[in-house]
């Protein structure tokens, strides 16, 4: 089967999954093992508080407790999606050094400070320019940090337009795409294969195929798969479609980080 490596737990903000439901249920679905991938988005380099708070030592004790419960059940590691921002670049790689994880997502959930989740953020905007600025803040992004393996949901923002993806296509933003694409292939970080895109009604993994192919012709050989789960019932959802999505891409292999390294595993 497959590994699960995105996944949210109470210790996230916008998730109130208990950890020990969330591990049931991947061992339900039939996946070989887990990564657990709380939030970590701040708001300030300084003291102000921060978008999604996140107690590391009490998320540390409490998976390592649960990764001696099921040792024999289901491997669990223990990772971290970092909410990537320019003004964190000397931050977020300090606390990444701080603690042993086995996986860091870097992800961009807000352009400039201000959040896309929220419908008022598009209002007297163009969809597919809002689109760009998005692409064009993970390249300022790639700019400043190397504290992750891999860059989550690339194409995030088109879960939240007001028409989702239906104007939007990997060749309305080629130019910018290659770039983050070629950067990330440089610096020797992966992508992920985020299935939260079909949760969402767009009929397409984030990013798209198109992207996940593109990806691999550059010569990018780090493809990780993640449900982006925040409730038991949506662990690895639509896995089943994975290899092949992954295989006509030009893939053999997914990935999967242990204390920050890749093990490469066959589809």
């Amino acid at each position: 089967m497959l590994w699960d490596t995105h996944m949210h737990t109470r210790f996230s903000e916008d998730s109130e999954a208990d950890i020990c439901e969330m591990i049931n249920a991947a061992a339900s679905a039939g996946v070989d093992g887990v990564c657990f991938t709380d939030h970590l988005d701040l708001l300030s380099a300084g003291n102000a508080p921060d978008r999604f708070p996140l107690d590391l030592p009490a998320y540390f004790t409490e998976l390592k407790s649960f990764q001696r419960k099921f040792q024999n059940k289901l491997p669990v590691r223990i990772g971290i999606e970092l909410g990537l921002q320019p003004f964190l670049k000397e931050l977020l790689p300090t606390i990444v050094s701080s603690y042993p994880f086995d996986f860091v997502i870097g992800s961009s959930h807000l352009i400039n400070g201000e959040d896309p989740y929220y419908p008022e953020y598009f209002q007297d905007r163009m969809e597919l320019e809002v689109y760009r600025e998005y692409f064009e803040s993970i390249l300022e992004n790639l700019s400043v940090f190397d504290c992750f393996d891999v860059y989550g949901h690339l194409d995030y923002i088109v879960r939240y337009g007001p028409n989702t993806n239906q104007y939007y296509s990997y060749a309305k933003f080629a130019d910018v795409l290659e770039e983050i694409l070629r950067t990330l292939i440089k610096k020797g970080k992966g992508i992920e294969l985020n299935t939260g895109g079909f949760k969402y009604g767009l009929g397409h993994p984030n990013p798209t195929e198109e992207i996940l192919r593109r990806y691999h012709e550059l010569g990018g050989e780090i493809i990780t798969i993640g449900a982006d789960a925040h409730k038991p019932e949506h662990t690895a959802y639509d896995f089943h479609k994975v290899p092949e999505i992954l295989t006509s891409c030009g893939f053999r292999y997914y990935t999967v980080f242990k204390e920050r390294k890749p093990v490469f595993y066959p589809l």
